[in-house]
């Protein structure tokens, strides 16, 4: 496992870790983090850890084609029944996104300087976010990193039924219409998997990222 230094640099996949971690350590300047994003390496780790960083050997991902909505769903979505902006209120969705509790998860891996971090690769330009409005209330929304031609899907939210898979197919089908080739998800979990989202192999993903 390698411990970063204050170099920019991440070793090559082949030298993650069984559990998918790659590296220790480092900093979260703008420049670490989009260097790991475009790697397909993603900071995971609880206020209280190092900073671990991780790039599993299944990656979970949308191909767009694979999009499933639901009929109540596109019920909701034809209804009008939420309003939905794209990067609008960044610090609003990232916040909301640390503050929400998890099922089988004490407290948030999302720190104060997590945020921070990306609030600041936020105002670069490479950090976006899908808000989800209802009576004018933000209910919703998601945050990641836009590396042009892939989406790294961070953390989403939801204060009302739906309205986290409203932010993440309006989403999915702005990233369709800009031919980007995926929607990154980083690790599976059922919720994604309703959507239509896949594992596939570390080697896949990466060679994706890098075409």
């Amino acid at each position: 496992m390698y411990f970063l230094t204050p170099e920019l640099y991440f070793p090559p996949a082949t030298e993650t870790s069984p559990e998918g971690i790659i590296a220790v350590g480092g900093d979260l300047s703008p420049e670490r983090l989009l260097l790991a994003y475009q790697n397909g390496i993603f900071p995971w780790y609880d206020s209280d850890e190092p900073k671990l960083w991780w790039c599993p050997e299944q990656r979970m991902v949308l191909f767009f084609e694979n999009l499933r909505i639901t009929k109540s769903m596109r019920k909701i979505i034809i209804k009008k029944e939420f309003q939905v902006t794209f990067n609008t209120a960044f610090r609003d969705v990232i916040s909301n996104c640390q503050k929400t509790p998890r099922k089988e998860q004490n407290g948030t891996w999302i720190s104060d300087e997590i945020v921070e971090a990306y609030c600041k690769l936020h105002d670069l330009g490479h950090a976006k976010s899908v808000e989800v409005w209802q009576n004018n209330e933000l209910v919703g929304g998601l945050y990641g990193i836009d590396l042009g031609h892939v989406f790294c899907g961070e953390s989403m939210f939801s204060k009302v039924p739906n309205a986290s898979k409203v932010a993440f197919i309006h989403l999915a089908k702005q990233l369709e219409l800009a031919n980007y080739k995926l929607l990154d998800c980083q690790v599976h979990n059922n919720h994604l998997e309703s959507l239509g989202c896949v594992e596939i192999d570390r080697e896949e993903f990466l060679a994706i990222l890098n075409n």
